[in-house]
């Protein structure tokens, strides 16, 4: 009995699968093909640069892992874009197509198309870009049971400037930072935007909103009244505040413009109220906040003589420092916000492009 038993177990032992068992290999490649080839979403690029009223393509492309086929042909393939918010929890819609069918959504609406210069390209063009087309995009594919999704960002040229209204510092709620950005021909900044111009030199000690809810401010020479003289230089990082009691300054950004920014060769020094009269006689209106810092930073512009500005303030823009005219360091220039009925300054001028 103990010898049949022996035996038993030996046979056992023997019919247990191996690695190297052909059979069970022949088994598992089987498995993969009753499965189908797995779907693959890649974006060629991660970021894509473009500037206010380009046109740009954002790269999406789909593959079968194991087949350079674009689809099976059992299943209609559906692309969907959404717009991803900084933290990622939400999603705006932006373009789905299906067949086809094709449709847009809010501001993307008569902008964005499929470039399918090939059965499996589902990039997305899109037109005419807006301040508010910065971030970061998902591109997902969806076929049958399979999807799969990548995420490119878009970038604009641009520069960022800290605001503050007449008021003074620290009076404007989340909700009025955002009106006052864009009044000035600009949107608010993300971190992402405010951190790269702190790389290119940007040092404001005042705290400003951002967009995505966060009061932050950049440092890149540490001093006593901002954070102390042995910090670290960086983005400082209040944190986030309620948007509709706390008051902060803001950080806005603004890009290139279809148009031309000017001084007004006037004879006389002017009003605020003349000096909104002498752009209009001049075919143009009084210049934003945005527009000034656009053309000083995107076009190089330099002009030594302060002039009035669409929100009553009174700037002008240095690119090539020198004596009397901001000797240390290229830059827009903030004289205030003076009396509109009594003082006399130039003014800068904005002429759209049709």
């Amino acid at each position: 009995m103990k010898s049949l038993l022996f035996l038993v177990l030996i046979s056992v032992c023997w019919a247990e699968p191996h690695p190297g068992n052909s059979s069970l290999e022949h088994e598992r490649i089987v498995h993969i093909q009753e499965n189908g080839p797995r779907l693959l979403v890649v974006a060629e690029q991660a970021k894509i640069f473009s500037h206010r009223g380009g046109n740009v393509t954002l790269p999406c492309k789909f593959y079968h892992e194991h087949t350079s086929a674009a689809g099976s042909g059992t299943h209609k393939i559906r692309v969907k874009w959404t717009k991803l918010t900084y933290d990622y929890l939400k999603e705006v819609d932006v373009f789905v197509a299906m067949g086809h069918h094709r449709k847009s959504y809010g501001s993307y609406q008569g902008r964005v198309s499929l470039r399918e210069s090939s059965e499996n390209d589902a990039s997305l063009v899109i037109t005419n870009i807006m301040l508010e087309d910065y971030g970061r995009y998902k591109c997902e594919v969806i076929e049958g049971l399979e999807d799969d999704t990548a995420v490119v960002t878009l970038n604009l040229e641009g520069v960022v400037f800290p605001y503050s209204p007449r008021l003074g510092r620290y009076n404007l709620n989340f909700h009025e930072a955002q009106r006052v950005c864009a009044e000035q021909d600009s949107v608010m900044a993300s971190f992402d935007q405010l951190y790269d111009a702190w790389r290119s030199g940007l040092d404001w000690c005042n705290a400003g909103w951002l967009s995505d809810g966060s009061v932050q401010y950049p440092i890149t020479k540490p001093r006593e009244p901002c954070g102390g003289r042995n910090t670290v230089p960086g983005v400082r990082n209040y944190g986030f505040w309620d948007k509709d009691k706390s008051h902060y300054d803001v950080f806005c950004f603004t890009s290139n413009f279809n148009g031309r920014f000017y001084y007004l060769i006037h004879p006389t020094k002017l009003t605020y109220d003349e000096a909104v009269q002498a752009c209009l006689k001049d075919g143009s209106q009084i210049a934003k906040v945005g527009q000034i810092f656009a053309a000083w930073k995107l076009l190089g512009y330099d002009r030594c003589d302060a002039g009035w500005l669409a929100d009553g303030s009174v700037r002008y823009p240095i690119s090539r420092p020198r004596k009397r005219c901001s000797p240390s360091e290229a830059a827009v220039r903030f004289v205030g916000f003076p009396d509109k009925k009594h003082k006399l300054y130039g003014v800068y001028c904005f002429r759209a492009y049709n």
